[in-house]
C-alpha cells in the first residue's frame, strides 16, 4: 500500500491541482470576455460544459467568489458580480435575536420600524430554510453562537450586534461609546470625593476600567481602580470601594441585586452608575442611549451601510441622575483595609 506521502499521491495532487487552477482560469476569462454575464447556470451544467467535475467546479466558483469576481447566494444562484442582484435589507423582514435581559423597549422600536420583524430567543430549534426569508438579523442577545453568526454571514444575511462588540469580522454594530461614557461617569464620581473605584464589566471587556484610570491620575496619586464581575461587588465594597460603574444595564441590575441581598445601601455606602442603551427603566444614575436612537442607527446601518464592509456606529449617550451617586469625603470616612490586588477576567 502506499503511503501518504508516496510519489504516487504527490502527482495525482499536483493533478488536481493543476486541473483545478486551469478550471478556475478558464471561468474568469470567460467572465471578462462576456461568455459568462449576469446569472451562471447551475453547476451541473457548468460542469459538463466545463468536463469537470461538480467537487472541482464549486471549489473554483467559491475561489472566484472570495476574490470578488462572483457573487454566490444560498437559494439564488452565482452571479457575475456587476450583475448580482441588489437588495436592501431594510425593506425585507428582520429577525431580531434576544435574550431574556434584552430591553423590551427597544425591541418595540425595532418592530415600529419593521412591522414584520420576527422576534427569537432560542437560536438553536431554528432551520436554515426558515432563516431564508430574513433580509437581516439585528443581534440583542448576549451569548449568540458564534456559528450561528458565521452561518448567517455564509448565506449573505446581513448581522447588526447591539450593545456589544462583534465578535466577526464582517459582522455590523451599533454601540455606545464606552470610554466617553465611562469618562463622563468617572469625572462626576471624581468631583463628588470619590477615590476608591470598581468597574464592573463582563467577561473579556475592559473598556471602562481603561478608561477610568486614563481618567484618574488628573485628579490625583491617590486614586484607585480595581475591576470585577457582580458578584463580586460585595467583597470590593469591604475592600474600600465607594463608587462602581457598570459596563451594562444588566451588570447594573445584577449589581444592585447583590448589594440588596447583601444589605448595602445606594448610594449611603457606595455610589452605583452604568453605561448601555435603555429607554425607561434607569436602574440608575448612569450615561445612556434611548431605544429609539439606537433603533434608528441599526436601520440606518441596514439602509445605507451595505457596501461590503462592516460598519460600527458608536453613539453618544446622556446622563442620567436617578439619585444613586452621593458626596463622598475621605478624610470623614472611617480607615479603610488597604487596597486588594485588581481583581480581573
Amino acid at each position: 500500500m502506499d503511503s501518504i506521502n508516496s510519489p504516487q499521491q504527490r502527482r495525482r495532487q499536483a493533478g488536481l491541482s493543476y486541473k483545478f487552477q486551469r478550471l478556475r482560469e478558464k471561468i474568469r476569462q470567460a467572465v471578462a470576455s462576456g461568455e459568462l454575464s449576469g446569472k451562471l447556470p447551475g453547476e451541473r451544467e457548468l460542469a459538463r460544459r466545463f468536463h469537470v467535475n461538480a467537487k472541482t467546479l464549486s471549489k473554483a466558483l467559491t475561489d472566484l467568489a472570495a476574490e470578488g469576481v462572483l457573487h454566490r447566494s444560498i437559494g439564488r444562484g452565482t452571479f457575475v458580480k456587476s450583475a448580482a442582484p441588489q437588495h436592501n435589507p431594510s425593506e425585507g423582514s428582520w429577525l431580531l435575536l434576544v435574550d431574556r435581559q434584552v430591553d423590551a423597549v427597544i425591541v418595540e422600536h425595532l418592530k415600529l420600524l419593521n412591522p414584520h420583524a420576527e422576534v427569537t430567543d432560542d437560536v438553536t430549534t431554528l432551520r436554515p430554510s426558515y432563516l431564508n426569508q430574513f433580509a437581516a438579523v439585528v443581534d440583542l442577545a448576549a451569548e449568540t453562537p458564534d456559528a450561528f453568526v458565521r452561518d448567517l454571514l455564509v448565506r449573505n444575511i446581513p448581522v447588526v450586534a447591539v450593545g456589544r462588540e462583534p465578535r466577526t469580522y464582517s459582522t455590523n454594530a451599533v454601540l455606545l461609546d464606552l470610554s466617553l461614557g465611562a469618562a463622563a461617569l468617572t469625572r462626576h464620581l471624581l468631583m463628588s470625593g470619590h477615590r476608591r473605584f470598581v468597574a464592573v464589566e463582563a467577561h473579556n471587556r475592559t473598556a471602562v476600567t481603561k478608561a477610568v484610570r486614563r481618567l484618574a491620575p488628573s485628579f490625583g496619586s491617590d486614586v484607585c481602580v480595581d475591576a470585577c464581575f457582580p458578584r463580586d461587588i460585595v467583597a470590593a465594597v469591604e475592600n474600600g470601594a465607594t463608587a462602581c460603574i457598570c459596563d451594562s444595564v444588566r451588570g447594573a441590575r445584577e449589581t444592585l441585586h447583590v448589594l440588596g441581598q447583601a444589605g448595602i445601601a445606594v448610594p449611603g455606602r457606595i455610589s452605583v452608575t452604568a453605561l448601555g442603551p435603555l429607554d425607561g427603566d434607569y436602574p440608575c444614575t448612569g450615561y445612556y442611549t434611548g431605544a429609539q436612537q439606537t433603533a434608528s442607527a441599526v436601520a440606518e446601518i441596514l439602509r445605507y451601510g451595505q457596501t461590503g464592509r462592516p460598519i460600527t456606529l458608536w453613539l453618544t449617550g446622556t446622563l442620567v441622575d436617578r439619585g444613586t451617586i452621593a458626596s463622598f469625603a475621605p478624610e470623614a470616612a472611617e480607615p479603610q483595609p488597604e487596597p486588594v490586588q485588581a481583581l480581573t477576567f
